[in-house]
C-alpha cells in the first residue's frame, strides 16, 4: 500500500464509522458552497464533474501544512485541474478553473476560500480513492 493510503487508513481508524460519515457528508456540503463561491462553477456546470479530475492544484499559494495560505509573491492566484484522457496522445493537461490575478492583490478572505476548496476537494477525492482501493481488494478475498 502507498504511504498516502496508509495515513488515509490510519485517519480512518481515527474515526469512527459514524463520525466518517458525518465529516464526509459535512466536508461535501461545504465543498459544494464553496465550488461556487470562488466560481469554479462557471467552468465546470455539474459540481460531480469536479471529481472526473485526476487532481486540482493551486499557484500562488502554499497548500503545504507548515505554511498553508503563505502567498508566492509576484505569483498568480490560479486554481488548476489535471485531466487524463488514455486515448490522448498527451495524456494529461492542465485546465485552469479559475484565475484570480496577483496574488498579493487577492482579498485574503477570498483566498482562504480557494486554499479551503482545494483542501475540501482533496479530502473528498481520498476518501473515494480508499473506496477505489477497498472495492478492488475486494476481488481477494
Amino acid at each position: 500500500m502507498s504511504s498516502a493510503l496508509d495515513r488515509l487508513k490510519n485517519l480512518t481508524n481515527k474515526i469512527s464509522i459514524s463520525n466518517y460519515e458525518v465529516a464526509r457528508k459535512e466536508n461535501l456540503s461545504k465543498l459544494k458552497e464553496l465550488y461556487k463561491e470562488v466560481g469554479i462553477d462557471q467552468k465546470v456546470e455539474k459540481f460531480e464533474d469536479i471529481f472526473d479530475f485526476k487532481a486540482i492544484n493551486l499557484s500562488g499559494a502554499s497548500l503545504q501544512s507548515e505554511n498553508l495560505g503563505e502567498i508566492k509573491e509576484g505569483r498568480y492566484l490560479q486554481v488548476l485541474a489535471i485531466a487524463y484522457d488514455k486515448s490522448a496522445s498527451v495524456k494529461s493537461k492542465n485546465i485552469s478553473l479559475g484565475y484570480f490575478g496577483r496574488v498579493e492583490n487577492v482579498d485574503v478572505e477570498f483566498k482562504n476560500k480557494v486554499i479551503e476548496f482545494i483542501i475540501r476537494y482533496r479530502f473528498e477525492k481520498s476518501f473515494m480513492t480508499l473506496e477505489h482501493y477497498h472495492e478492488m481488494l475486494g476481488q481477494f478475498v
